[in-house]
């Protein structure tokens, strides 16, 4: 049996930005518990040049659930007008993704699998893809990418993790 691109896309999408509240959740606690400003740490980056906590669980919301909202528009630019400043506005973000997730259906990514898509950036149009490449070619990446450098700056900063707090809750015949 093939994968339909919903099945593809949308489950590994809700997995890894699930993932993200734990993350969080040990983030913030292990700032608490060890008196580290909320500051320092949400605002912690890889490298000078790369973007704080906020900024990658925005980037989740960005290449999962706010992309399939704009693919029956033929044209897809990141939003990044709302960068959350704190633990809770990053659990919102999380919620607000999660939810968008939830509604999507599988008829939804269907009907957009061969739309031609484009990325625009600064007002031009740079790329163009079928909305099922640009899902599973340039926005999957995207949403392990951030999900991952997430992990990374926590792990940087001390934050005891595993492999399995960046896996989440992988879809088994029977819960563990």
């Amino acid at each position: 049996m093939s994968l339909s691109l919903y099945e593809a896309f949308v489950p590994n999408c809700q997995q890894m930005v699930g993932a993200l509240n734990g993350l969080i959740d040990k983030g913030e606690a292990f700032a608490r518990d060890n008196n580290i400003a909320e500051e320092a740490m949400i605002g912690a980056r890889l490298a000078d040049d790369m973007w704080n906590l906020p900024w990658h669980v925005r980037s989740c919301w960005v290449h999962s659930a706010y992309v399939i909202s704009l693919l029956p528009t033929g044209e897809f630019s990141p939003d990044f007008t709302e960068i959350a400043d704190s633990w809770d506005g990053m659990r919102e973000q999380v919620a607000t993704t999660l939810d968008a997730l939830a509604k999507v259906t599988p008829n939804d990514l269907e009907e957009m699998a061969d739309k031609t898509i484009g990325f625009v950036l600064g007002g031009q149009r740079l790329m163009e893809f079928t909305g099922q490449n640009f899902l599973m070619s340039f926005s999957q990446p995207n949403v392990y990418f951030h999900a991952t450098t997430f992990y990374d700056i926590l792990r940087m900063k001390g934050v005891p993790l595993g492999k399995r707090d960046f896996m989440g809750v992988p879809r088994m015949l029977t819960p563990a």
